[in-house]
């Protein structure tokens, strides 16, 4: 038995051995470091709802109107706009609140800090669970 454990000792210190080789072509490639998820700024989330509102109303972005945008958290990843029998996130989700008329509709559209947004059609939007006016 001791033979046994010498043996593997010395097999175990061989491994070692060559697994701190100090040339760098033994070694994995580093990791890249891993980028962060952008956080879109208030007037970059409200241009792009500006494209979208003209493109869903047939109106052009100088017929448009920004009644209000905002800064506000969500209760949860539905953004404020949840869809019947569909699971969200139960998380608070930072984002923006933008509302849009155009001639007499008024469009209301619910964002992710991360510039994903979605028009939140009438009757189905929630109040978010704090804002800050800008």
């Amino acid at each position: 038995m001791r033979r046994l454990v010498r043996a593997t000792g010395a097999g175990t210190a061989l491994l070692f051995a060559a697994c701190a080789s100090t040339s760098g072509e033994d070694r994995p490639p580093a990791r890249a470091p891993q980028e962060m998820p952008t956080i879109a700024t208030l007037a970059a989330v409200t241009d792009a709802v500006l494209s979208d509102a003209a493109q869903r109303t047939g109106r052009t972005r100088a017929e448009l109107v920004v009644e209000s945008a905002e800064a506000v958290t969500w209760a949860d990843g539905s953004l404020g706009c949840p869809e019947p029998g569909a699971i969200y996130t139960m998380a608070l989700v930072p984002g923006y609140r933008i509302r849009v008329r155009a001639g007499g509709e008024m469009l209301d559209y619910h964002a992710a800090e991360s510039g994903r947004f979605l028009p939140c059609p009438p009757g189905q939007a929630a109040d978010p669970v704090g804002s800050v006016t800008m």
